[in-house]
């Protein structure tokens, strides 16, 4: 059933999101998850100094922000060795992805990513009437070079790649995203989604100038800031890009608590040098599970594991079910063949416990 008032396209979307929250599967059980461990988020918690930025922030909730987020903007380019106009604030990578789609593409223009990858991008292309063009993975990692290949046959607009990758977590070195930027057709936009790369190895991050017409990089404090109950990511690139985002951004999106705590969380190195310790530390302990379990650890540059299943994607969403059912909350890649396999974000021991408690029991039921 739909409304006639609304627009031809919007009638044809389909009724979903691109993900189902934990609250909602906690609604529908019943109860509350024992572990959190599907969403990709820092169960390790913020920074002190965040926290209390935030806290203090808060005094002064009764203001509208600033819109042009003058502090944290400043911040970010200083941190990055760049002007400010080359960096663009937004509710998340998941908001700038539908600000950069709604800018680039028209209804019928082609975008391109891989089958399979992180969903909101598409979801946003859809929503605003652009054609979506994928190419598969390559053992489990995308694949720059078919990625750009699909770019110049289907004179595609968009080219969108995560590095490192969400779902599978699998990474390119930054001679290969610079090969990747240089080989960008004149008429596209290269996406470079690095909401992990704080957490991934040295030598992941490519130098690109943020001058660079070929590409945008998405960041965010969703990740190895924890803070991803804030929603602030941000953009690197073209000065003009970065403009034109002023010309659809949600002028009061990005608030005065999350501009304070953001700020904060940048400033505080230390902590996210502790943050990728106890990440690897978990990490450390969900390959091990995996291991002992009879799964295959994809290895990661990320903050979770994918874990192959060894069969098919019925057989990893029955083990998605029967782990739900144990009170642990994971997920899995939407699209075959990265299908096969659960996804399970690092935590804290207590969580990770849970899920080392429940995952054999699980596996025994879903065969």
């Amino acid at each position: 059933m739909t409304d006639p008032r609304l627009t031809a396209l919007a009638a044809t979307l389909p009724a979903s999101v691109p993900f189902t929250g934990p609250e909602a599967l906690e609604r529908r059980a019943g109860r509350p998850f024992a572990a959190r461990l599907g969403a990709n988020e820092c169960g390790f918690g913020p920074s002190s100094r965040a926290i209390a930025a935030m806290r203090e922030a808060a005094d002064t909730a009764w203001k509208y922000p600033d819109p042009e987020a003058h502090d944290l903007r400043r911040a970010i380019a200083a941190h990055h060795g760049c002007d400010p106009a080359h960096i663009g604030l937004g509710e998340g990578i998941d908001g700038l992805l539908g600000l950069i789609v709604r800018l680039i593409i028209a209804p019928g223009d082609v975008a391109v990513t891989s089958r399979g990858a992180y969903p909101t991008f598409a979801y946003h292309v859809t929503g605003h009437g652009g054609t979506l063009a994928t190419v598969p993975y390559t053992a489990d990692h995308e694949d720059p070079d078919r990625l750009i290949a699909e770019t110049r046959r289907k004179g595609a607009r968009l080219c969108y790649i995560s590095n490192p990758d969400n779902p599978m977590g699998t990474w390119h070195d930054a001679a290969t995203v610079h090969d990747m930027v240089a080989a960008v057709p004149d008429h596209a936009l290269l996406l470079l989604d690095e909401a992990y790369v704080d957490l991934a190895p040295d030598g992941t991050a490519a130098d690109i100038d943020p001058a660079d017409p070929r590409v945008l990089r998405l960041r965010t404090f969703s990740k190895a800031h924890g803070l991803a109950g804030l929603r602030v990511g941000y953009a690197i690139g073209p000065a003009p890009i970065i403009a034109a985002l002023d010309r659809v951004k949600n002028h009061f999106g990005v608030n005065r608590i999350a501009q304070a705590g953001a700020l904060a969380a940048l400033a505080d190195r230390e902590y996210l040098h502790h943050i990728r310790a106890l990440n690897d530390a978990s990490m450390g302990r969900l390959v091990n599970i995996a291991r002992d379990n009879g799964l295959r650890p994809i290895p990661s540059a990320t903050n979770f594991v994918a874990m192959d299943c060894g069969g098919g994607g019925a057989r990893a969403a029955r083990i998605l079910a029967e782990l739900g059912a144990r009170g642990v909350f994971v997920r899995m890649p939407g699209a075959a063949p990265l299908d096969r396999c659960i996804r399970v974000s690092t935590g804290p021991d207590p969580e990770v416990d849970a899920f080392a408690a429940a995952l054999p029991d699980a596996l025994a039921a879903a065969r």
